[in-house]
């Protein structure tokens, strides 16, 4: 029995051929049917959590939380998405994401569950080359004549604000040498030898060569934790993997926040 009528231009179905193709057609359909099915159900059986999480979380906290997860979730699949906190939560709130790592400000939407966490601890990057590399710790007055990379204030409001404020308490200005708002971009012009930057302590993850991070103190010999990170969720939205990661920061905040 011939299914095809084939010419050396074309090829079409016989008429039994077109038959056959009627016959098979809510076959393949099932088929295709049971596959999604089995693939839904493998969907279900590794649940995915979306994690969001600015840059210095991501290089500090983030790797630490888990290694912990994969200890009581040995089978749940996450995904990291790294960005600043200004396109973190609009994701968070289109549902791109299940939780977020970011710094908390006032007027977020009430959509959301915001959870503070602790403050990171700031430190300076200077070039290893900068007489102030050697130091144990540095304070503002040691960077009144330093040039200095701050990020914009737009995107990066807590850092960018951090700044001006310690060289406002002490009456200075700052001087600016370079705007820059990605953490691995000002620390390789740190590097680079064109000014020093206040940044989270866990930038130094970044380790890029030639660059020092010092301990910022205020003029009482305090070290600065000036940096506050929160974890914000969707208030309606229920998600037992993303609960357990809430329970697993919760009982673990004070080991990590001893790193920060």
């Amino acid at each position: 029995m011939a299914l095809f009528n084939r010419t050396t231009r074309s090829v079409s179905l016989t008429e039994e051929g077109a038959l056959l193709l009627e016959e098979v057609k809510p076959i393949l359909a099932r088929l295709d049917s049971v596959a999604e099915k089995f693939r839904a159900a493998g969907r279900k059986s590794t649940p995915l959590l979306r994690i969001g999480a600015i840059d210095s979380a991501a290089a500090g906290l983030v790797p630490m939380l888990l290694h912990d997860f994969r200890e009581i979730a040995p089978h749940a699949v996450t995904q990291l998405v790294e960005d600043k906190s200004i396109r973190l939560i609009p994701k968070l709130l289109a549902g791109r994401l299940d939780i977020a790592l970011i710094r908390p400000r006032d007027g977020l939407s009430r959509s959301l569950v915001i959870r503070p966490l602790f403050h990171e601890t700031a430190v300076v990057a200077v070039a290893s080359t900068n007489h102030l590399a050697s130091k144990a710790e540095i304070t503002i007055a040691d960077l009144r004549d330093e040039p200095l990379i701050v990020p914009e204030r737009r995107s990066r409001p807590h850092s960018h604000d951090l700044t001006m404020t310690l060289f406002s308490e002490l009456e200075v200005r700052p001087r600016i040498a370079q705007v820059a708002d990605e953490k691995q971009t000002i620390v390789n012009l740190v590097a680079a030898g064109i000014g020093s930057a206040i940044v989270p302590r866990w930038t130094s993850k970044l380790a890029v060569q030639g660059v020092t991070f010092v301990p910022l103190a205020d003029r009482a010999g305090t070290r600065l934790e000036k940096l506050p990170l929160a974890v914000a969720w969707m208030k309606a939205v229920r998600d037992p993997t993303r609960d357990l990661l809430l329970d697993l920061l919760e009982n673990n905040i004070k080991r990590y926040s001893e790193l920060a």
